[in-house]
């Protein structure tokens, strides 16, 4: 996501622009963005009391949730609306973000909002953003440009937050100490693998592979690769801060929580093992409470090629299909949190 629609914001590191409305190019043929009174890609502006006989559900997430390479409307926070009746949903996904402005975003502009429940998507590649200090984004020249993001640190089980607010003007990573570049969010993702598959690329055998992505998925599947090896240590630092992050998140929040997982492609279509970050997550339902929704039992009810065709194949993000399984299966959890509230019994879904 392009810093254009965006604006500053200092609690947060950036928004995008209030009411605003816009085209966005995309591989799937681009798609519309409008924004709130509080510079959210919601419908609903955001109000703190709730209208009666209506059930108000606050969705946290990045891009995903958000809904980059998809209009208003073809999102599952918007699907959500359609499949439970009476429900209204405030959708403060925010692209670039992590767990950690999730958090905050919540302080922000949610904390006074009154609701029947509150869902935290957790994009499993998460576990690296709340571990970086700085990001690259793309400004209105399509260059990269670096920008300081606010983070939490953790010490003898105590979370602080730093850098906010963050610099309004770009970081040059040439005057950054050694061990502050350890804290840059790579731009690439899994760029091994993708060191990989450019060489695999000027191989005959796999020019004349009629589906290219097919050939990298047998490849990934034959590997048994895993792109996220954070979690597979609870005493990861990574993962301990990210615990933090949520359990604080959690425990001080007074409604029911549902915590969703949304993992990779490569879980997705079974080319990886998700064992490891549902292990850690089941350590935080554990600590708050909290139910745990695991989209995957669903989503694996599909057929590989449907699977296929709920991400874009170059920008990765969920097409419109894609965002509808979500919401199918999330619905399913949230009618009953919405029916029992805080006297449902804690459940894995």
């Amino acid at each position: 996501m392009s810093r254009q629609l965006m604006e500053y914001n200092p609690a947060i590191g950036f928004r995008f622009i209030p009411g605003l409305k816009a085209r966005v190019p995309h591989e799937g043929g681009g798609y519309l963005i409008r924004t709130n009174n509080e510079g959210f890609r919601c419908k609903h502006n955001f109000v703190k009391e709730k209208r009666a006989g209506i059930r108000r559900v606050l969705l946290f997430g990045n891009s995903y949730t958000a809904g980059d390479g998809v209009s208003n409307g073809k999102r599952y926070g918007d699907y959500l609306e359609k499949i439970i009746p009476n429900l209204e949903v405030y959708n403060f996904g925010m692209p670039a973000t992590g767990t950690d402005q999730h958090y905050l975003i919540y302080k922000e502009f949610a904390r006074k909002i009154k609701h029947d429940l509150m869902v935290i998507a957790v994009f499993v590649e998460n576990i690296r953003r709340v571990n970086s200090h700085f990001r690259y984004f793309y400004d209105e020249k399509r260059d990269l440009v670096l920008y300081e993001k606010p983070y939490y640190s953790l010490r003898d089980g105590k979370l602080t937050i730093k850098n906010v607010p963050p610099s309004k003007k770009p970081t040059l990573e040439m005057r950054l100490t050694s061990e502050e570049k350890k804290y840059i969010l790579p731009h690439a993702r899994f760029p091994k693998l993708k060191k990989i598959f450019n060489k695999l690329e000027k191989s005959s055998k796999f020019r004349k592979e009629v589906i290219k992505s097919e050939f990298k998925d047998r490849i990934l599947r034959w590997i048994h690769y895993q792109p996220l090896k954070e979690y597979n240590n609870p005493k990861n630092s990574a993962w301990l801060l990210m615990r933090a992050i949520l359990e604080d998140w959690i425990i001080n929040h007074k409604e029911p929580v549902i915590l969703m997982p949304i993992p990779l492609y490569h879980h997705i279509l079974k080319l990886s093992d998700s064992s490891h970050y549902n292990a850690r997550l089941r350590e935080v339902v554990s600590n708050t409470g909290c139910i745990l929704h695991d989209p995957l039992h669903d989503l694996f009810t599909y057929p590989y090629r449907e699977r296929r065709c709920f991400f874009f194949e170059q920008d990765g993000h969920l097409t419109p299909k894609g965002h509808f399984a979500f919401a199918k299966s999330l619905g399913l959890t949230m009618k009953k949190a919405l029916n029992y509230g805080k006297n449902m019994e804690n459940k894995y879904e």
